[in-house]
């Protein structure tokens, strides 16, 4: 009897000491609850996750139909709107190799002006599908090549007249005759204006990428070097009379020559600096330079210091060939000059309306 008492108050020690565990436990998850839930009361209300919208982005298809008989020559798809003209003329020449880009005119009408290749395709879209109009523009060259060719003839065109080949002047009479210092100064002048062409050209000038058909450097050609053949022959021919007002007309003709050379060299370094700097959208103005100074009168100052290079040659030389060269230079230049005016015009109103294109005036 007495086994059985311990034993049953052993076994009620075991029960109390488990159900004050089982307390235990239930106080500390009740701790545990509370605590959580004071945490999400001091966080605030749950945010639902943001929902991840998904971009759709809107290709445009566009057609290619050719300029003259309407028809379609291929359709250029999954064009993204952030493309250019030229991008999409980079899978027009996938499509058809034949036609490279720069070969390639889109218009957006049959007999509207070709599209320039920054023009960005997505203002050019009505709805998903856009037609543009082809043409071949003939085989093109870069800008670079095309003023090199033009420029490296006429340097070297006056070269073989200054030193009188057999072939073009008497061999005797050649030997004969003495030549005089304005011909050696000539050809000075000359092979100066064409090499300061040359290195700008090649230091100077940065060309956008762009290309112009083979037949304007044909024409261009053409011009420069015939006219430098005509002039080279009469300044270099051994009967050539020096001019008439002698060696003072010659000296004041050459500083004019070298003074309007040096300007245009300024005024190119000028505007190359300012197309490098990103300012290509302000008007060009003048520096610390004086020979920059005559942007304060013309649009166009490069062009008056050419046309002065060639009037100062004229009277240095006074021959007709040079003459002619200078007037059709100053017939030229003009039109280019009241082209550029009037744009400058457009942009650039009030600092511009009282400046003249190329030729200063008094106002």
């Amino acid at each position: 009897m007495l086994r059985r008492r311990k034993t049953s108050a052993s076994e009620l020690k075991r029960d109390l000491s488990a159900h004050g565990g089982a307390l235990s436990m239930s106080q500390n998850n009740t701790r545990t609850f509370f605590n959580f839930s004071q945490l999400v009361l001091s966080a605030g209300h749950f945010k639902p996750p943001p929902v991840l919208k998904h971009s759709k982005i809107t290709y445009f298809e566009v057609e290619i139909l050719d300029v003259q008989s309407k028809k379609q020559i291929c359709i250029v798809d999954k064009v993204p709107p952030s493309s250019t003209l030229l991008d999409v003329k980079h899978k027009f020449h996938k499509a058809c190799p034949q036609w490279y880009p720069s070969r390639v005119g889109l218009q957006l009408e049959r007999n509207g002006p070709y599209l320039k290749d920054s023009v960005n395709i997505q203002s050019l879209a009505v709805s998903s599908i856009i037609t543009l109009y082809f043409t071949d523009l003939g085989q093109q060259v870069g800008w670079t090549t095309f003023f090199l060719t033009e420029y490296t003839g006429p340097l070297l065109i006056y070269l073989l007249f200054y030193i009188r080949l057999s072939t073009i002047y008497d061999q005797v009479e050649s030997t004969k005759n003495f030549r005089h210092p304005v011909v050696h100064l000539a050809c000075f002048c000359h092979c100066l204006h064409y090499i300061r062409h040359l290195l700008e050209t090649l230091f100077v000038h940065k060309f956008s990428g762009g290309h112009t058909p083979l037949k304007n450097m044909i024409k261009g050609c053409v011009f420069y070097w015939g006219f430098t053949s005509w002039i080279a022959y009469y300044i270099n021919h051994p009967r050539y009379t020096p001019p008439s007002f002698g060696h003072r007309q010659v000296s004041l003709a050459a500083l004019a020559f070298l003074m309007c050379e040096a300007g245009n060299h300024f005024i190119n370094v000028a505007l190359a600096h300012q197309n490098h700097s990103g300012s290509k959208a302000c008007l060009p103005s003048p520096t610390y330079n004086p020979f920059t100074w005559l942007f304060l009168l013309v649009s166009c100052p490069n062009y008056t210091y050419e046309v002065g290079s060639w009037i100062s040659f004229t009277v240095m030389t006074q021959t007709l060939p040079v003459g002619i060269f200078a007037l059709l230079m100053v017939i030229q230049l003009s039109l280019w000059a009241q082209k550029k005016h009037k744009l400058y015009l457009k942009k650039f109103y009030p600092e511009v309306r009282r400046k003249a294109a190329m030729i200063p005036i008094i106002f």
